[in-house]
């Protein structure tokens, strides 16, 4: 197996046998400018400690894979690559630095025997994909590790019902927290009704120990709703995304969140730290629990 640098922190808990959650480090890479990025990347951990856990933000750095990063390692990189399951590998073998999206977290977390981990939102398919076949590696991820993956659904300016589907498809659980209602990312809910609803930790806690037990491959994806307090109804953002829908290629999705960023006057930024930081929490409450179901 690969060898793993986990942070003092995260060595502790793990020896232990305390409850660790994942995140991910292209939030501090690739989501946010600096030094907001950084900011919240702190808030984040602190949620996850405040909650109970220990936080593990993972990244490649210089070729050894890190579980869990020391408060100098967090600080403004250049050259960062964004690892998913095809490059992970190759960024490793080749000394080099890279920050990890869903699918990576995924496999590392598992490999460092991470069984919780919390991020914004999953990718999806792509509006258009029945034309550019641009479908996320996360859900094939989702298909087959088998990681607890906490978000607020899958990112709103994606192709949702599509995403759905192929998750159903891979035999993908989608368990909506608390509501019959997928949530739409920044919106609490959407026209979508969620393929199963669970209302606690203790509930998805077991319904990750019954697949493991059951023999079943892959993960679990929890649609977390962002706090009411914090939303963007979705009324408000579909004709915002719908104006969009134009630009085609890697420019889509950054374009897509500069402009609704600008529309929304910065809200969706706002609206999407808190419901990172909501993941987290209740990241934390799943794997508290699994850590106590495991002694």
């Amino acid at each position: 197996m690969i060898p793993l640098s986990r942070s003092v922190e995260v060595a502790k808990a793990h020896a232990e046998g305390r409850p660790i959650v994942a995140l991910e480090s292209t939030i501090i890479t690739h989501g946010m400018p600096y030094p907001q990025n950084l900011e919240v990347a702190r808030l984040v951990e602190a949620d996850v400690r405040g909650a109970g856990a220990t936080p593990a933000t993972i990244a490649v750095v210089a070729g050894v894979l890190h579980i869990g990063l020391e408060d100098g390692q967090l600080a403004q990189a250049s050259n960062v690559a964004k690892l998913s399951r095809a490059d992970i590998a190759a960024c490793i073998a080749t000394k080099g630095t890279g920050a990890t999206t869903v699918a990576a977290t995924m496999i590392a977390a598992h490999l460092a025997g991470i069984e919780v981990f919390a991020t914004g939102g999953i990718g999806g398919v792509h509006r258009g994909a029945e034309e550019s076949f641009d479908i996320s590696a996360d859900l094939m991820e989702l298909a087959q590790t088998p990681v607890t993956v906490v978000a607020a659904g899958a990112k709103a300016i994606l192709d949702v019902p599509k995403t759905l589907e192929v998750l159903e498809t891979q035999g993908v659980p989608v368990i909506t927290v608390g509501q019959d209602s997928f949530p739409a990312f920044w919106s609490r809910t959407s026209s979508l009704k969620s393929p199963l609803r669970m209302d606690s930790a203790a509930q998805i806690a077991s319904a990750h120990k019954t697949r493991i037990m059951m023999g079943l491959r892959g993960g679990q994806l929890i649609a977390n709703p962002i706090g009411a307090a914090d939303e963007i109804p979705v009324g408000q953002l579909a004709p915002i995304i719908q104006a969009a829908q134009g630009v085609k290629g890697k420019d889509v999705t950054p374009f897509l969140l500069q402009r609704i960023y600008e529309l929304t006057e910065g809200r969706s930024l706002t609206a999407n730290i808190a419901l990172v930081r909501n993941n987290a929490r209740f990241a934390a409450e799943i794997s508290t629990i699994l850590a106590i179901k495991d002694t």
